[in-house]
């Protein structure tokens, strides 16, 4: 069999590869309109995304896009602005504003093309009226240590917003919405990509209250009076507004997976996606991928060795500890206790963003030695995870990878390679 962690990279590779910008926008751009075209957008892909649409687009286009510090290119029609990620900053909200100013007063005959990937709910970073910054930020620090799912953690952000939740398509009526889309959540929701800045709201005022009380989060005073007051509603679905807004995917999860899957499958190795909507805490979700690689290597099932389980998702880690680590990190070393050293078992982790959690590494690797080298280096495995210090432990071991900003997003990637 090749190199194990000659393949793993080799899979990670074609999982970013197949959510390329230039590879996924060209093909699902509209037919122009008879009017103005106007290119709007927020994530981590964002930059990409619109070089793709200046390399394609056949007509006048203008517009501004909003990406992470790091993740900008350089394009000669729509201006690209870089901002904080995941609490965003003063450049995030100025941002959020230009765009809103970007679309209000179009007509009929124009279109927003509005071009959306992971990352964007903390860029289009324009408070709520009666809301400061500073409050989005607090609120937005707490529920990144909290646990909450993106789900939870995106309801909130709409409530807090002056774009979000389908605010952006709606300053924008009565011209056309086409929303390009780059998934980055389980389950592909476009309500939840970037908090659905063109896409109606599903959920309410409510539901951001009980997601607080839910993780124990005591919001500054002005967010919870904001809530308590329930005032200027999320655009719902049957909202007129949203009645010419549209929304196509253009990169999922899955298609990364089965990317990486067809590499496997080539060198003689039998792929199994274990699913590409996978969460949970993220030390749970690695001993539940352990298990299933005991069954391969014990009992030949779901797959005879040698055999790849391939998931994707997003996890998410309760911070306790101390340490630096994002959560695919934090998966890898909850995978090596797990697995105790066991032979012939490999894994990869990592965020196809290129950056895991807010560190500089994508992810790391892990291999049958890497507990035994982290013993002989004077590290205890289980006291490192405890302090959610994943980062420190396979840096120690040099095993982290660093690939710099993918200028994608589709979000984790994970294999777990069992050879014979």
């Amino acid at each position: 069999m090749t190199d194990p962690a000659d393949l793993l990279r080799r899979m990670m590779e074609a999982a970013i590869a197949a959510a390329s910008p230039e590879r996924a926008v060209p093909p699902h751009l509209p037919a122009p309109p008879k009017g103005r075209t106007v290119v709007v957008g927020a994530g981590k892909a964002a930059a990409a995304m619109a070089l793709a649409v200046e390399r394609h687009w056949p007509g006048d286009l203008s517009g501004v896009v909003v990406t992470r510090y790091g993740h900008g290119v350089g394009t000669d029609r729509i201006d690209v602005v870089e901002a904080a990620h995941p609490v965003p900053d003063a450049a995030g909200r100025q941002a959020a504003r230009r765009i809103l100013d970007t679309v209000r007063g179009l007509g009929e005959d124009d279109l927003v093309l509005c071009l959306i990937s992971g990352g964007g709910s903390s860029l289009l970073a324009a408070p709520a009226d009666g809301l400061t910054l500073e409050d989005k930020q607090a609120v937005g620090k707490a529920l990144l240590r909290s646990g909450a799912a993106i789900d939870e953690i995106n309801c909130v952000r709409k409530h807090l917003s002056a774009v979000k939740g389908g605010r952006l398509a709606a300053a924008a009526w009565p011209a056309r919405v086409v929303t390009l889309a780059i998934s980055d959540v389980p389950g592909d929701d476009p309500a939840v990509i970037a908090s659905g800045p063109t896409v109606a709201d599903p959920t309410s005022f409510a539901d951001a209250r009980a997601i607080l009380k839910t993780y124990a989060i005591d919001p500054p005073a002005a967010v919870r009076r904001h809530l308590e007051a329930a005032e200027d509603e999320s655009p719902k679905p049957g909202d007129r507004r949203l009645a010419r807004a549209e929304t196509v995917l253009v990169a999922r999860p899955q298609d990364s997976l089965e990317a990486a899957a067809a590499v496997a499958r080539k060198v003689g190795v039998t792929p199994v996606i274990l699913g590409d909507a996978i969460e949970g805490e993220a030390r749970e979700v690695a001993k539940v991928h352990a298990g299933i690689a005991f069954q391969v290597a014990r009992h030949g099932q779901p797959a005879p060795a040698p055999a790849v389980l391939i998931s994707g998702g997003e996890t998410t880690v309760t911070v306790r500890g101390g340490g630096r680590g994002g959560r695919n990190a934090e998966f890898l070393l909850g995978l090596a206790v797990a697995l105790g050293g066991a032979p012939g078992i490999h894994a990869i982790a990592a965020d196809t963003d290129g950056i895991d959690g807010t560190e500089d590494n994508a992810g790391a690797i892990l291999g049958p030695d890497s507990l035994a080298r982290a013993r002989a280096a004077g590290l205890d495995p289980a006291a490192v995870l405890a302090d959610n210090d994943g980062y420190g432990f396979f840096q120690a071991l040099g095993d982290l990878i660093v690939t710099g900003p993918t200028r994608t997003n589709v979000n984790d990637f994970r294999a777990v390679l069992v050879a014979p």
